[in-house]
């Protein structure tokens, strides 16, 4: 018989939970879903997982490098997430003991939207 023992390993385009503590200036603090733009493999392989941070703070309304992705879920429902294009990181997704986030993925036409804005500031395409 043959156990399953697949783990869990985030990939592109899914959202995740991650602790950006610690945090320095203007910097995220605490526990925030992420945007993963690595692939799987490199995830994997690194233990690194690279992205973008999510808030529903509501000054990025008007903030020109965060692209609203809809309402949040849980405690804040009735808030706009926002992901922030600004703000590439990358953290130890392992030691952060990251997990699922319950809006698995961020659907097709939103990540290009992501992508592209992200383009804009770093400009790699």
């Amino acid at each position: 018989m043959v156990k399953n023992t697949s783990v869990w390993i985030p990939e592109r385009q899914e959202i995740i939970w991650i602790d950006c503590n610690p945090q320095v200036g203007q910097e995220m603090r605490d526990v925030h879903p992420f945007l993963v733009l690595s692939p799987q493999s490199f995830n994997d392989k690194t233990s690194l997982v690279i992205g973008l941070p999510m808030t529903t703070a509501e000054y990025n309304a008007d903030n020109p490098f965060a692209v609203a992705v809809g309402k949040a879920s849980g405690r804040k429902v009735d808030k706009t997430s926002y992901v922030l294009c600004h703000q590439p990181k990358s953290f130890d997704w392992r030691i952060r003991r990251a997990t699922s986030h319950p809006l698995k993925k961020l659907d097709n036409a939103l990540f290009v939207q992501v992508c592209e804005r992200l383009n804009q500031i770093i400009q790699i395409a």
